[in-house]
C-alpha cells in the first residue's frame, strides 16, 4: 500500500492496535484506515517530532506553531486534544512512556514533562543550551536530554533537582536508553556515537562513522542495537553486563552508491531493518546473515521507518511525501 501525501514525512508509528500513522510536513497526521486513510489537522505548521501516545491510542506530535497535539481514531471519527503549548518556540522532539504515563517535549533550552492521566501536572528543566534530544528510561521515571557537553538525566516527575550530568565533550544531538535501561547512547555532531555505562558511569566511543547518525533503534530483546550513519547499517553487540565496551560493530548491507539513513529493528527477533538514501529498504537477519529487499523502487530518501510490535509490518515515509505499509508475515521464518 503507497500513499503520496505531497508533504515531509517526519514520522512513521504504529500505536498499541497496529494501526499506522504518519506525521506530515504539513501539520497533518494520517491513521490508515479502510480504503485510504483518515486525515487529523493537528498542527498550523510543520509536524517536527513525534510518539506513539501513553496510552497506546494514537500518536503525540510536536509542531513549529509550538503545540504539543495527541491525535487518535475513536470508532469512527477522528480527535485532537491540545497536550500542551509552549508560544514562539519549536517543539523539536518529544518522547512518551507507556510505563509512566509521561509525555516529554523539548522547548527551546527547555524540556517539559507532561502527565498523561493528570493535565494540572507540569515539570520544566531548563538547560543552558538547546535540547537536542530526549529520551525515557524503560521505566518511564528519568529523562536523558541531550546537548553539549553532554547528556542530563533528570527525576522525571521531581521539581528544583539538580542533573546528573553525563559528560563528553562536543555536541550531542540524540539519545536513547537500552531497554534494559543499563546503557545510555547518544548520537554526536562528530559523526560518531558516545555511550556511558549507567552503573559505574564509565563511558565508551563508538566512532567511524562517514556521517551524522540520525536514527538509531535497538531489536533482538535488547541485545542487538543498529545505527544509519554509513554506507551499510551499523550493528553493535549490547548483551551482557559491558555491552559494547571493546568490542566491534558490524557493518551489514554495505553499497559504496548509497547510505543508509533510518533503521528500525523487530523487538523479538535479530532482524534489522534499513532505509537508504535512494529510497530504497532492505531487512537483514543477524543470525542467518540473509538480506532482503523490501522495497526495491528507487525514489527520495526514505526519512520514517518503523516496524509494528509484532513484527508483521513495516510502515515507511520519504522526504517528497511518499509513504507506504509493507506486509512482512513470517519475518522469523522469511530470513
Amino acid at each position: 500500500m503507497i500513499y503520496s501525501f505531497d508533504a515531509y514525512v517526519t514520522a512513521a508509528l504504529f500505536d498499541r492496535a497496529g494501526r499506522a500513522a504518519f506525521a506530515l510536513g504539513d501539520g497533518t497526521v494520517r491513521f490508515e484506515s479502510e480504503g485510504g486513510f483518515v486525515t487529523v489537522e493537528a498542527h498550523q505548521g510543520a509536524v517536527l517530532a513525534a510518539a506513539v501516545h501513553p496510552s497506546g491510542r494514537g500518536i503525540v506530535t510536536g509542531g513549529d506553531d509550538g503545540k504539543v497535539v495527541w491525535s487518535r481514531v475513536e470508532g469512527d471519527e477522528v480527535a485532537a486534544t491540545l497536550v500542551a503549548e509552549v508560544k514562539g518556540r519549536w517543539i523539536e522532539h518529544v518522547a512518551a512512556s507507556a510505563a509512566s504515563g509521561l509525555i516529554a517535549f523539548t522547548a527551546g533550552k527547555e524540556a517539559h514533562v507532561r502527565d498523561s492521566a493528570d493535565p494540572k501536572f507540569l515539570r520544566v528543566f531548563a538547560h543552558d543550551k538547546t535540547v537536542s534530544g530526549l529520551a525515557f528510561d524503560p521505566k518511564g521515571r528519568r529523562l536523558a536530554t541531550a546537548g553539549y557537553g553532554g547528556v542530563s538525566l533528570w527525576w522525571a516527575k521531581i521539581e528544583g533537582q539538580k542533573p546528573q550530568v553525563m559528560k563528553w565533550a562536543g555536541s550531542h544531538i540524540a539519545v536513547v536508553f537500552s531497554p534494559d535501561g543499563k546503557f545510555l547512547v547518544s548520537s554526536m555532531q562528530e559523526n560518531q556515537l558516545h555511550g556511558w555505562r549507567l552503573a559505574d558511569g564509565k563511558d565508551m566511543r563508538m566512532g567511524g562513522y562517514p556521517a551524522k547518525i540520525k536514527s538509531l533503534a535497538f531489536f533482538d530483546k535488547g541485545n542487538l542495537m543498529v545505527t544509519a550513519g554509513a554506507n551499510g547499517a551499523v550493528v553493535w553487540p549490547f548483551a551482557g553486563a559491558s555491552g559494547p565496551m571493546g568490542k566491534e560493530a558490524a557493518e551489514i548491507g554495505f553499497s559504496r552508491d548509497s547510505m543508509v539513513v533510518r533503521v528500525a529493528g523487530v523487538e523479538a527477533l535479530p532482524v534489522a531493518v534499513a532505509g537508504q538514501d535512494n529510497g530504497k529498504i532492505w531487512g537483514a537477519h543477524m543470525r542467518s546473515g540473509r538480506i532482503e529487499t523490501l522495497k526495491a523502487e528507487k525514489g527520495a530518501a526514505i526519512s520514517a521507518l518503523s516496524v509494528s510490535a509484532d513484527g508483521a509490518r513495516l510502515a515507511w515515509g520519504d522526504e517528497d511525501g511518499e509513504a507506504g505499509i509493507i506486509a512482512i508475515p513470517a519475518m522469523d521464518t522469511r530470513f
